[in-house]
């Protein structure tokens, strides 16, 4: 991608400008960010919404508060569309919907390890989910309809007691606007917004991973843990009789710390351990093995066509790695600068195909068969 040219999608920004300006600091409206957006409709989110694999949720604000339902809803489950003051909240629509996924892969200017996925907000007017705040960072493209935005940076970041919503007690907006088709609102982590639809509407909200340090620290340990093949044991042979025998022994102590010293030794055993943790798949997404297209590719290699990653497909790299899926292999020379180039254009030809080694073909070919790679 080239950093250094003005997109439509940032407002006639270049992603560099925005990242400087922008990215973590302060929000931006971008009028026709995306012009012509063809968007999913009632349908599309009511049938996603029945699936057992996709993540959804039913918001009603009523006079007596408000109400929470998580799906699969069937279609009896969601109000009437002209009933007022409803959302539904589908996750991860980018998993499942090609359209959608292409949409996300045009923020790629930020690292694809900081992507997380496509929510789609479908409300009756007056729908929303009330003045908040996300610990990440945003961005609002309004895709139907109108949406009304209030929002504030404000430092009150108090919520209210006794709602199954994460809703501000004390907002204080400092700016409006009213979204149309196509318009886009980047929001900063942390900085408090509600949105309400005027009339029926529809939001993509295109989010990023903000993992907390302990959720890294705590899965890097323990995938480091599962590697380490040093099976020493402990041994105390001058040890003492106990006088006090619930105290635990300071030689154990050492030995404790020493076994963690050694496991977090080797910088690139965390590198590799979070580059399985960045590309785990989600809880809800599993891939359909298809051993017909590795056949097929590895009856007639390189494929006329080439490939192209599955949407659901996580591929990273550093500078020894590579990751797919919440697995590593270890790469360099000719082999990873193919599948790095795999990685950043989720796609290769059959011209870079045709320079693959066997170990890389192999590989290629087990992600076929998995259904992490498809032919195109």
């Amino acid at each position: 991608m080239d950093v250094n040219q003005p997109l439509a999608l940032l407002g006639g920004l270049t992603p560099a400008q925005f990242m400087r300006r922008h990215w973590q600091k302060k929000p931006l409206l971008i009028r026709n960010a995306v012009p012509g957006l063809q968007a999913l409709t009632r349908q599309d989110m009511t049938d996603l919404a029945e699936r057992d694999d996709v993540e959804s949720r039913l918001i009603v604000h009523k006079k007596q508060g408000w109400q929470l339902k998580r799906g699969p809803f069937t279609r009896r489950a969601i109000p009437p569309f002209k009933q007022p003051d409803w959302t539904l909240l589908v996750q991860g629509v980018d998993l499942h919907d090609e359209g959608v996924h292409a949409l996300l892969q045009q923020f790629r200017f930020v690292p694809d390890a900081r992507l997380d996925d496509v929510m789609i907000s479908y409300a009756s007017d007056g729908g929303g989910v009330g003045p908040h705040f996300d610990s990440y960072d945003v961005f609002l493209l309004q895709a139907r309809g109108q949406r009304r935005w209030r929002i504030g940076a404000q430092q009150d970041l108090t919520l209210q007691e006794g709602v199954p919503l994460k809703i501000l007690a004390n907002f204080q907006p400092e700016e409006e606007f009213l979204l149309n088709p196509g318009d886009m609102l980047y929001l900063p982590p942390r900085y408090a917004h509600d949105g309400v639809a005027v009339g029926e509407c529809m939001t993509y909200s295109i989010g990023f991973r903000a993992p907390q340090r302990q959720d890294v620290a705590r899965d890097l340990l323990q995938r480091i843990a599962e590697e380490a093949e040093d099976e020493t044991l402990y041994k105390d042979p001058r040890q003492p009789a106990a006088e006090h025998p619930a105290l635990v022994p300071a030689a154990l102590q050492d030995f404790a710390q020493d076994a963690v010293a050694r496991a977090l030794k080797d910088p690139r055993q965390i590198a590799r351990a979070l580059g399985e943790y960045l590309t785990e798949p989600k809880a809800q997404v599993w891939f359909d093995e298809s051993p017909e297209a590795a056949d097929q590719a590895e009856a007639h290699w390189p494929p006329a066509a080439g490939v192209v990653l599955d949407g659901r497909s996580r591929l990273l790299y550093d500078a020894h790695h590579i990751f797919a899926n919440g697995e590593s292999w270890r790469a360099a020379g000719r082999d990873a600068a193919l599948l790095r180039r795999l990685a950043d254009e989720r796609a290769l030809d059959a011209r870079a195909l045709k320079g693959a080694s066997d170990d890389a073909r192999g590989l290629l070919l087990s992600w076929l068969e998995s259904g992490w790679l498809r032919l195109r």
